[in-house]
């Protein structure tokens, strides 16, 4: 069922948000070759408790961290660890937040050192392509509008969209109905309606489409290793176009 947010649930989502986005932006001061996704994960933990939340991810279904940490061919979901970042990686972070019962969930992909234009492009199309996907994120579009807009600036830009893994509903559950592909047919699908909350958030690949995950049972990987970024937002639908509720005032 899909929920429509109350203007009081929308202000909880909006801490939940801009505490989400306080944590990456902390993290990201601190990436750098010869750090470890480990430490990264503490900053951002550390982050989320000192602002009086939770961190959504850890524990949820099991998962050992508070952030994914997901880095060149690894698409979402790579897990923290003693693992160095060297010159020349990309990391995707993905993380979560909850305010008194409600989540905030964003990514970001970040160049470690220097890194290599193709990588460079990637990184600032996939972030594009949500950007053109929020576009559509207003009452009156159809869900169907934000998946065919990712696809079709990420394809244009010779890009591949990747299909196992989507968009959904949040609120008081990371996930939540309805599921938001990043790729599909402009006009079909449900029609958005204002105060929906709905993360969005491309993943997007180099090469192939194509993904496999690991024997951790976590972390899903492109199938021909060639590199992948993840760009994600909580957005709230208005009547004129959405809000962003994971970013940091």
């Amino acid at each position: 069922m899909i929920t429509i947010k109350t203007n009081s649930e929308a202000e909880l989502m909006r801490y939940a948000g801009r505490i989400t986005a306080r944590a990456l932006n902390e993290v990201s001061k601190h990436i750098k070759p010869g750090i470890t996704t480990l430490e990264l994960n503490k900053i951002a933990e550390d982050t989320i408790r000192s602002n009086g939340c939770i961190p959504a991810f850890l524990n949820y279904n099991g998962y050992p961290a508070s952030i994914c940490t997901s880095i060149n061919e690894q698409v979402i979901h790579g897990i923290p660890s003693a693992r160095k970042l060297k010159e020349g990686d990309i990391l995707s972070i993905d993380c979560g937040a909850i305010y008194k019962g409600y989540y905030g969930d964003a990514a970001n992909t970040y160049p470690v050192g220097k890194i290599s234009a193709e990588a460079q492009r990637l990184i600032d199309v996939t972030r594009q392509s949500l950007h053109e996907a929020m576009v559509y994120a207003r009452e009156g579009c159809r869900l169907g509008d934000i998946s065919n807009a990712v696809q079709s600036y990420a394809e244009t830009n010779g890009f591949s969209v990747v299909r196992d893994f989507v968009g959904h509903g949040i609120g008081t559950k990371m996930h939540e109905d309805p599921s938001v592909p990043n790729y599909g047919t402009a006009g079909r699908g449900i029609l958005l309606r204002e105060n929906m909350t709905l993360a969005v958030e491309p993943m997007i690949n180099m090469g192939t489409y194509e993904v496999q995950v690991l024997d951790d049972e976590w972390t899903a990987v492109t199938l021909d290793e060639k590199y992948s970024a993840h760009y994600e937002h909580t957005l709230l639908i208005k009547k004129d176009g959405c809000e962003i509720l994971t970013i940091d005032d």
